[in-house]
């Protein structure tokens, strides 16, 4: 069974379900979900959950991203890139970069940003976007965003290009709109590339034009281990007879030395692992050292031995 997460260069101009459609049926796969949208005009890192590894989706979502983006400065768009229309003009002041980046550093940290109308978020079952083409503009509750670098790449007269490092829910079209507006302009995203996902080494990218070459060469897919996705989750070591009664459905309790960190104010997810260091999947420790399953791995779970009886 194919199961793993593999990263697609997601071209320009496809969608992230349209790249992960043609990605599942080329490998002829039930089960494939992409971690984090990408904008058809994006291009860059797509994880692809396979298989089994579609569980895993949640818990990947929360690394940190990097970005690669130009703001085309004194122009705002619908959308907020190029592909909605111009709504509204503004001359450009001349740049500074000593300027530029004092503007650049006050994004860094913690703060609040409305998301975008055209957007994937949903109001009443309908994804913002939809109600945007539509001429609807609805009030959108500020999110918590956290911005861990902020880079000054290049400086034109009327565009930058920038690199970012942020976390789940940042909306670079909205960032880029923001640093225009403090720069005292307008300004839309020109170009953006998603250069790497949390925790996956860009080098490991392949293209869609990559990937059906080796498929019909008979090439093996260079996928990641599933679990290498969640390396930041807390591991447990279970025996045979306890990765067996979690497989059932059932919980089983560590003894004190094999507890792992307890989280605050709640069970705490961890990676689960049987006898010979099988990845079973993710479970859930409470106060106590209860553990039960929360998403396993059927395959993995059905290989744990019974335990032996006398």
């Amino acid at each position: 069974m194919t199961c793993g997460i593999l990263l697609l260069d997601k071209p320009l101009g496809l969608s992230s379900s349209g790249a992960t459609q043609r990605v599942r049926r080329l490998l002829r796969l039930d089960k494939a979900g992409h971690v984090g949208s990408l904008d058809p005009l994006a291009t860059g890192m797509l994880p692809i959950c396979l298989g089994e590894a579609t569980k895993l989706a949640g818990e990947v979502l929360e690394g940190a991203k990097t970005y690669s983006f130009r703001i085309a400065l004194g122009t705002r768009t619908a959308t907020g890139d190029t592909e909605g229309e111009v709504v509204e003009t503004r001359g450009v002041p001349s740049l500074e970069r000593g300027a530029v980046l004092d503007v650049l550093a006050g994004f860094l940290g913690d703060s609040l940003q409305v998301p975008p109308m055209y957007s994937a978020l949903k109001r009443d079952g309908r994804p913002l976007y939809e109600l945007a083409r539509a001429g609807v503009t609805v009030e959108r509750a500020a999110r918590p965003i956290r911005i861990d670098a902020l880079e000054l790449v290049e400086l034109g007269p009327d565009w930058l290009d920038c690199r970012v490092v942020c976390g789940k829910g940042t909306y670079v079209r909205t960032l880029a709109e923001d640093i225009a507006g403090v720069l005292g302009t307008v300004g839309h995203v020109a170009r953006l590339r998603r250069d790497a996902v949390q925790p996956f080494d860009p080098a490991g990218m392949t293209t869609l034009a990559q990937l059906e070459s080796d498929h019909a060469a008979g090439r093996p897919l260079a996928l990641i281990p599933p679990d290498r996705a969640v390396g930041h989750l807390a591991e447990v070591q279970l025996d045979a007879g306890d990765a067996r009664r979690l497989g059932m459905g059932q919980t089983v309790v560590l003894p004190p030395t094999e507890l792992p960190p307890a989280a605050p104010g709640g069970d705490l997810t961890v990676r689960l692992y049987g006898p010979d260091r099988v990845f079973l999947g993710l479970g859930a420790v409470a106060p106590g050292g209860r553990v039960r399953p929360k998403r396993l791995f059927v395959a993995a779970a059905a290989r744990s031995p019974a335990p032996e009886t006398d």
